[in-house]
């Protein structure tokens, strides 16, 4: 474990907080000190919902340290049981709790509870939080599934799925499983349960009664997808439907397991993204640098996304779960990056800033890291804010979640009418270039009146409409004299040349042009220079 102001995953017991609240019926006793209970500000603030989570904390103090802290725990037990009345429960420890060693599941063991409780082994200085929400829901699977129960003859009914992964504080994951169980539908495919989101403890039971299972999020239904195949010898889909080609590819796959004919949905063409990714307005885009970095299944379906369906290239790709980075590896080969494996989110800025790309494909730390540097961005895994849990319906997976993916990682690229009328009438007398992008607003300093504007390094410089501030990048010289303000660097030939560069890349243009001059010396940015350097980065 290391102390971190951010960190993509909280320890294991966050990952079983996940899967109890995800669920109906089931309750959650961890042993933990008044400081590790906050799982309300997780479900409630965060994912917005509606009730507390099932959740019960033992809150034992330091006080608390000197007499018998295992009492505390079985009297909560009893407590739960009594007030909350669940039908099954989960017991284990916080990591700042498994330091005094009390063995939740020994305490419990000779309780002799009505209700069938589950104990939890979750090691918080070896393993993290998406690890903790998969063992967790395996533990789950392996105690409550019926291993009497089969399916039923399939002379008198459609095919039967399990769809496994889904939980609390996934991202859109709720939206996600609407649209696969009606993409299913449409192949006349019936959900037999979802879990452990929306779950049950009847229908963790009924698992074994499906033909096969759907693991959507392998991070936390891979190891309960394995134990159903070798209990009930039920083979999985493992293809992610995230993405116009992955989802064609699931369609297949489950069509084919469920002896259905998926031509007729796929002949549809039932995303509007194939066709927009190829529209004149798009074609802008192709060729965009992206840096990608999540959870390793939305990092992987990005970046196919990215490369194969809107014509990006993808300059970075990495993961923060380490147990995926054999898959990040393999699809960093396929693109010819070098795969990022950390948990660190400073190597990770590092890394985009190393990049340079156009577009960000992150998480929330993602977002904050590219908004420093003016780079666009979009969230598209987990750990994510408020703002990424929408009262609308937006999905990432099926048909319609590419539709989503089209809209919110094209919008952030400014490439609509409103930024083309901006170049176009640049020099119109309503319009001025220290005005800049309307998307770009915020970086426009309030009128101080005397006509000045600052630079980024806090250097004030004369601006050439009076009232009118902007921000001016500096030069840094290589002989390592004092920073100049760039509009003094440059001619006024160039300047202007400049400006006929499309405001979305000029700011790249002048940062290497202007990194081109220093490496070589040029006191004085001429056209040449301008075009030299054109060449260069062109190569």
């Amino acid at each position: 474990m290391q102390l971190s102001v951010w960190t993509y995953e909280g320890p294991p017991h966050v990952g079983a907080m996940r899967v109890a609240t995800a669920m109906e019926g089931v309750h959650y006793l961890l042993h933990s000190p008044q400081g590790d209970t906050y799982a309300d500000l997780l479900f409630t603030m965060i994912e917005r919902k509606a009730k507390r989570p099932p959740v019960t904390y033992t809150t034992f103090q330091a006080r608390d340290l000197g007499k018998d802290t295992s009492q505390l725990f079985q009297t909560a037990a009893l407590d739960i049981v009594g007030r909350f009345k669940p039908d099954a429960m989960i017991v284990g420890a916080s990591c700042t709790a498994e330091l005094i060693q009390d063995d939740p599941a020994g305490l419990i063991e000779n309780m002799g509870l009505p209700i069938p409780v589950i104990p939890l082994e979750l090691p918080s200085y070896q393993r993290k939080e998406h690890w903790g929400a998969a063992e967790t829901f395996y533990q789950i699977v392996r105690h409550l599934a019926d291993k009497d129960r089969r399916p039923s003859d399939k002379a008198t009914r459609r095919p039967l799925v399990n769809l496994l992964g889904p939980t609390a504080l996934g991202f859109r994951h709720r939206d996600d499983i609407a649209e696969i169980t009606g993409l299913l539908g449409n192949l006349s495919i019936d959900v037999n349960v979802t879990a452990p989101l929306g779950a049950a403890v009847a229908d963790i039971a009924k698992l074994g009664e499906a033909d096969f299972n759907i693991v959507l999020y392998p991070e936390t239904g891979d190891l309960a997808a394995d134990y159903l195949k070798r209990t009930f010898g039920q083979p999985a889909v493992r293809t992610v439907p995230i993405g116009v080609g992955a989802t064609q590819d699931f369609i297949r796959e489950v069509a084919e397991l469920a002896g259905v004919d998926s031509e007729p949905m796929l002949r549809e063409g039932l995303s509007r993204m194939s066709w927009w990714s190829r529209s004149i307005d798009s074609n802008y885009l192709t060729g965009k640098r992206v840096f990608i970095f999540g959870d390793a299944t939305h990092a992987v379906a990005a970046a196919r996304i990215a490369s194969e369906e809107l014509g990006f290239k993808v300059v970075g790709l990495g993961c923060y779960n380490r147990e995926y980075a054999r898959d990040i590896r393999a699809a960093a080969k396929l693109y010819g990056v070098e795969p990022l494996i950390t948990d660190d989110h400073l190597a990770v800025e590092q890394a985009i800033q190393d990049a340079q790309p156009e577009l960000v494909l992150g998480t929330q730390m993602e977002r904050h890291i590219a908004k420093r540097f003016a780079i666009p961005c979009t969230v598209i895994s987990s750990p994510v804010h408020v703002q990424d849990f929408p009262a609308r319906f937006s999905p990432q997976m099926g048909f319609e979640g590419a539709n989503v993916i089209f809209d919110s990682w094209v919008h952030p690229l400014v490439m609509g009418l409103e930024e083309h009328l901006l170049t176009m009438f640049r020099d119109d007398f309503e319009f001025h270039d220290a005005a800049g992008a309307s998307h770009l607003g915020h970086q426009i300093l309030p009128d101080t009146g005397r006509g000045t504007s600052v630079t980024a390094g806090g250097v004030p410089s004369a601006s050439s409409n009076a009232g009118v501030t902007t921000l001016v990048p500096l030069h840094h010289p290589a002989d390592g004299s004092p920073p100049r303000a760039g509009e003094e660097l440059w001619s006024p030939e160039a300047e202007a040349e400049l400006k006929k560069i499309p405001f979305f890349v000029r700011g790249k243009a002048r940062k290497n042009t202007e990194l081109f001059a220093a490496e070589r010396g040029v006191a004085t940015i001429e056209l040449a220079t301008l075009y030299e350097a054109k060449a260069h980065y062109a190569r």
